[in-house]
């Protein structure tokens, strides 16, 4: 039978000392290092160093950069762990040009704001000065401009607000690639049909139409003009059925674009 190897508590109390020590060291060396840890964000969080250093302002074509930082709050002076892109996000949602806010932090120092404004559906000529028609049929009295930015048609002569905000309903559903070729739409009422317009197309013809109706019908233009002889300019009629009037003669053309003009 093997003879059992006794070791003395003696020899073992050096080796627990020995490990005991490792392991408060093991200890200490963890709470500086969360201390000193501790110390470098809070002088991190209360230097420049945690500061917005750039604020990225994407998709706004008609509000100016300017306004939205005076809406958002957000400047460079912010500390980036503070600005809260939820409440930017509302804040610059109530401005009746903007229609949705997504604001993104990118660590360390940048945000970015995304803004989708509200589509502009037409420009209202009103005494030498024209006024913005939004998608959601808020007319911006407050922005007048002297001349349209050329993105969406100008209505003239629409002095009925029923019939203008009906119209604004139809130009919102109207594929873009359509409402890019109105140059102008004009409300002439008749006491038999207080909906009829008429409209000056960028191509150089002439639409008789209906405000009823009006996006579902209009939808067939490119299709009815592909048919047409481009030298052959005239009005396109699309109120009742579909048919095309050539101009009698240049002379007559030419007092219509001259109507147009006035």
């Amino acid at each position: 039978m093997a003879e059992k190897k006794i070791v003395s508590i003696e020899d073992r109390i050096p080796k627990l000392k020995e490990a005991r020590k490792k392991k408060a060291n093991r200890r200490l060396i963890l709470y500086l290092s969360l201390f000193f840890l501790l110390i470098a964000v809070i002088l991190y969080l209360q230097s420049s160093l945690s500061h917005l250093q750039t604020i990225n302002i994407k998709g706004n074509e008609h509000v100016e950069k300017e306004d939205i930082l005076s809406i958002s709050g957000v400047s460079t002076e912010d500390n980036f762990w503070k600005v809260n892109g939820e409440t930017v996000a509302k804040k610059l949602e109530e401005h009746e040009q903007i229609q949705s806010v997504k604001v993104d932090k990118q660590f360390p120092t940048t945000i970015s704001i995304n803004i989708n404004e509200v589509e502009r559906v037409g420009y209202v000529q009103n005494d030498g000065s024209y006024y913005p028609i939004l998608a959601n049929g808020n007319s911006l009295t407050s922005y007048e401009l002297k001349t349209p930015t050329g993105d969406a048609p100008i209505l003239v002569g629409w002095n009925g607000q029923k019939y203008l905000e009906e119209m604004t309903k139809e130009l919102k559903q109207l594929p873009d690639s359509i409402t890019q070729l109105i140059s102008e739409i004009h409300w002439s009422p008749t006491d038999q049909n207080p909906y009829k317009i008429h409209l000056y197309m960028n191509d150089g013809y002439e639409v008789d139409a209906s405000i009823r109706n009006f996006s579902q019908k209009m939808r067939s233009y490119p299709s009815i003009v592909s048919q047409l002889d481009s030298s052959q300019k005239g009005i396109i009629h699309i109120d009742v059925g579909a048919y095309f009037e050539a101009y009698s003669t240049d002379e007559e053309k030419g007092e219509n674009e001259n109507e147009n003009d006035g």
